[in-house]
């Protein structure tokens, strides 16, 4: 064998994915240090006495004008805000990835759970929610490495019958998709007249498969529109329903499972954290992927390479060891050019291409992918830990220990059984409202509890024990939702996001005292950022309400 074949064969694979430091980084430098120049040089004249000897006063506080102290006060306030906003201009990026380069070999991806929470099916009309469900069933990605979990909050039987019927028309929607490599694969967007997408296949054979489909899908929007059951329960058991007839013969379809948890008066459900929770426990005793997908039930997956696109990040040696989570921007369909309430979030997402330069992005919501090693926290744990430290840790179910031990591999569904029949006991338990009772849950282990924003605190503990995080945002967006459009939903959004964020900044996660404890002091800006900005931002939101309200004649 010649040298250059040699040399060939040890050549080091191409990189799956590429950071570039954006060119505005120079600029933004440049900026920082003639402002703080200039910010420096204000301080420096208020405190030094020299502003004071020029303003006289009949009223001094503290041999201090009254409106001269408020007015350097209020200087230092926003010279202190200024100093944190730069955290997230000192080194902004920009990735890419190549998905075209992972293992050809499907054996060698490994598996994916996808998280779906819904709620109210008042709020959330089953059309939509099951749409993103089948969107996510019909990702680029092979179908016994997917499976997909709806949480049905409000234990509502129609959302059930709507998941049922969901599963029926998905043994027809996914096989579809791949096999004409269907660029759009939410059935609704595909369907409508407003976005005509049309398949790569151009053949008569395709258009009549075509025809069929869009037959079935207008069966499937009848059986929903008869399905009026919208009813709420706050007191129901838990139901779980694996979504296999016990028929299917290949790997194309992923798995899909109907989760409701239990709720009972009196027990704390957490809200999505206490939801999230579930979901992880649920899909930890049946398909155990070492990486899941959060989703919210508006956000259906627009561009189904998503998966693959994380999955760059998470194959890659360099970064995977210490990756928690891929976050994917918020993209809206329901915005126009005059966004005049910022339903876009555009602020927040240019913010994070400068935090994905320092340690990465928090937690926004939903479009992330995550490790169950990271959420569940397994690496503060001695190799050698005993049966009665895990349960203490993650509860007495014996499915969730197994699970534990074998975090890197997932479970494949047997094809033409029900093998889940029996696991409805262990299942039971694991979505039992006292489950957590004693248990590290909602603490240590999983999404943290004691905030409505349990995605901000449980990012910010990730980050605080090392983990880093990456922000990937494609030319084509992976995930599209609708936003907020009106005032008063916009005030009620930003109410609790702020509330939330509020909670944090007064408690022992105080970004100011616990990040700066556990990161660099540039890392702990972002936190510290987000937390001020956004309880500055309840008391405006909560000053808006009250005047819209007595504008209107109404209470708040």
């Amino acid at each position: 064998m010649s040298t250059s074949s040699r040399d060939g064969a040890n050549a080091a694979p191409p990189p799956l994915n590429h950071l570039r430091v954006l060119s505005t980084n120079l600029i933004n430098r440049l900026h920082m240090l003639l402002n703080g120049i200039a910010i420096t040089a204000i301080l420096f004249y208020r405190f030094t006495g020299a502003g004071i000897k020029m303003i006289e006063r009949e009223t001094p506080l503290f041999g201090v004008p009254l409106p001269y102290m408020i007015i350097t006060i209020s200087e230092v306030i926003l010279a202190f805000l200024w100093v944190l906003h730069q955290a997230y201009r000192w080194r902004p990026v920009k990735r890419t990835v190549f998905p075209e380069r992972l293992p050809a070999a499907e054996e060698a991806l490994p598996g994916v759970d996808v998280f779906v929470c819904t709620a109210d099916p008042g709020k959330e009309p089953a059309l939509g929610v099951m749409n993103t469900v089948i969107s996510a069933m019909s990702l680029d990605y092979p179908g016994n490495k997917l499976a997909v979990y709806i949480s049905d909050d409000g234990g509502c039987d129609g959302t059930l019958n709507a998941v049922r019927e969901a599963w029926k028309f998905s043994r027809f929607w996914v096989p579809f998709c791949r096999k004409y490599k269907l660029k759009v694969r939410c059935p609704e967007v595909y369907f409508s007249t407003a976005v005509a997408q049309g398949g790569e296949d151009d053949s008569n054979e395709f258009h009549t498969h075509r025809r069929i489909v869009k037959e079935r899908y207008g069966e499937f929007e009848e059986a929903l529109a008869k399905n009026t059951s919208k009813s709420v329960s706050r007191d129901h058991p838990p139901t779980i329903q694996v979504m296999n007839d016990g028929s299917n013969k290949d790997n194309e379809m992923p798995l899909l499972v109907y989760v409701s948890r239990e709720k009972r008066p009196g027990q704390p459900h957490h809200f999505k954290g206490g939801a999230l929770n579930v979901l992880l426990r649920v899909s930890a005793a049946i398909s155990n992927a070492p990486y899941f997908l959060v989703l919210d039930c508006d956000m259906y997956c627009y561009d189904p390479s998503s998966v693959r696109q994380a999955m760059c990040f998470y194959l890659d040696p360099k970064i995977s060891q210490q990756l928690a989570w891929v976050q994917f921007p918020q993209k809206f369909r329901n915005t126009s050019e005059y966004d005049i309430y910022d339903g876009r979030l555009n602020p927040i997402w240019r913010e994070g291409q400068g935090f994905d330069g320092i340690r990465g992005p928090p937690i926004y919501g939903c479009n992330f992918f995550m490790t169950r090693e990271a959420i569940y926290g397994t690496r503060n744990i001695s190799k050698g830990a005993d049966l009665n430290q895990l349960k203490k840790l993650f509860g007495s179910s014996n499915e969730m220990i197994e699970s534990i031990n074998n975090i890197h591999t997932q479970k494949l569904l047997e094809k033409g059984t029900k093998p889940y029949d029996a696991l409805q006991k262990e299942l039971q338990l694991l979505a039992s409202c006292a489950y957590d009772s004693g248990t590290q849950w909602g603490k240590e282990v999983g999404y943290r509890y004691f905030t409505v924003v349990e995605d901000s605190i449980t990012g910010l503990e990730l980050h605080c024990s090392g983990w880093k995080s990456v922000l990937l945002d494609p030319s084509k967006p992976c995930f599209l939702g609708t936003s907020t459009t009106n005032l008063n939903d916009m005030l009620a959004q930003q109410t609790r996001w702020s509330f939330g964020l509020m909670q944090i900044g007064l408690s022992r996660f105080m970004p100011l005292v616990y990040g700066p404890l556990r990161m660099s002091i540039i890392q702990s800006f972002e936190s510290i950022l987000l937390c001020i900005c956004l309880c500055i931002s309840l008391i405006t939101t909560q000053a808006c309400a009250r005047s819209l309200c007595l504008w209107r004649s109404s209470s708040v």
